[in-house]
C-alpha cells in the first residue's frame, strides 16, 4: 500500500487519496460491519442537513475496511483556538449553534441513546452504589428521537473554507438532546492542557469560559435550563469511565463523587 498517511486516531488512519478525497482506513481489529454502518449513517446525516464530509465509497485495502470521503481541510475548533485564545467566545457559540441545529434533525435506524448508556453503565468498573445510582437516574430521564452525536467536542468540528464540518459519527444515536449536551459539557469540564503546554493556567481559564459560553448559548437557542442538562451528568459520566481517557483517570472519579454527594 503506497499511500501518504496524513493523520491517525484510535480506530483508523487517514491517507491522502486523490484530489479532494481521503481514505479513512480502519485498523484491522475494528469490526467491518461498523465501518459500513458509519458510512451509511454519515450519508443519512448529510441528507438530514447536517454539515458532514461527503461519503463516496466503502472498500477493502489489504484486508482492512475503509471509507473514501471528502477531504476536510482546515483546523479543528480546538486547534484554531490554541493559535488565538481570543476566539474563545466565537468558537464556543459556534459549537453550541451546530449542536442545537443537529438536535432539530432525526435520522432513521440509529441505536438508542438510553440503551447505549445503560449497557456502558452496567459494564463500568465502579462501585455497586454508583452503578445503581446511575441506572436509577437514567430510568427517570426522558428518551427522545433527536439526532445525537454521542461524542461532540471542539476536536470534532473542522473549520473549512466552505463552513464547518462535523466529523466522527460512530457513536451517533437517537435520543434526548440534553443527554448529548451533558456529554459535551462533561468533556469540556474535564479537558486538561497537555504537559508540554507552557500556559496551563491560562488554558484552564479559556476552557472554563468556553464551557460557560457554550452552555449559555445552547440554553438560549433551545430554551432549556442548566438543571435540565445537569441531571444527565451522572449516567453520562459513569458511562464515560469505560473510555479510559488518560487525563481523566483522576478527574473523572472525583467528578462522579461530587455528583453522588449532590444527589
Amino acid at each position: 500500500m503506497d499511500l501518504q498517511r496524513i493523520d491517525e486516531g484510535r480506530t483508523a488512519e487517514i491517507f491522502a487519496w486523490d484530489e479532494g478525497r481521503v481514505l479513512k482506513l480502519y485498523r484491522a481489529e475494528f469490526p467491518r460491519e461498523w465501518v459500513d454502518w458509519e458510512a451509511k449513517t454519515t450519508r443519512a446525516i448529510s441528507a438530514a442537513g447536517v454539515p458532514v464530509p461527503q461519503i463516496f465509497e466503502v472498500l477493502d485495502v489489504e484486508e482492512r475496511r475503509g471509507i473514501i470521503m471528502e477531504r476536510v481541510s482546515g483546523p479543528s475548533l480546538i486547534a484554531d483556538l490554541l493559535t488565538n485564545l481570543f476566539n474563545v467566545v466565537k468558537h464556543a457559540r459556534l459549537l453550541a449553534e451546530l449542536h442545537a441545529q443537529m438536535h432539530t434533525c432525526t435520522v432513521a435506524d440509529l441505536p438508542s441513546q438510553h440503551e447505549s448508556l445503560r449497557q456502558r453503565i452496567q459494564e463500568a468498573k465502579v462501585s455497586p452504589v454508583i452503578q445503581t445510582a446511575a441506572l436509577q437516574r437514567l430510568d427517570r430521564l426522558p428518551e427522545g428521537t433527536a439526532l445525537c452525536h454521542g461524542d461532540f467536542h471542539p476536536g470534532n468540528v473542522v473549520l473549512t473554507t466552505h463552513g464547518p464540518r462535523i466529523l466522527d459519527w460512530p457513536t451517533a444515536a437517537h435520543g434526548h438532546p440534553l443527554g448529548d449536551v451533558a456529554r459535551t459539557s462533561l468533556i469540556l469540564r474535564l479537558l486538561e492542557p497537555s504537559p508540554e503546554m507552557s500556559i496551563p493556567r491560562a488554558l484552564r481559564l479559556v476552557r472554563d469560559i468556553f464551557h460557560a459560553v457554550y452552555l449559555g448559548r445552547y440554553q438560549q437557542l433551545r430554551s432549556v435550563s442548566r438543571e435540565a442538562i445537569e441531571v444527565w451528568l451522572l449516567p453520562v459520566a459513569v458511562a464515560r469511565t469505560l473510555e479510559n481517557v488518560p487525563y481523566e483517570h483522576e478527574n473523572l472519579p472525583r467528578f462522579i463523587e461530587k455528583l453522588m454527594k449532590r444527589a
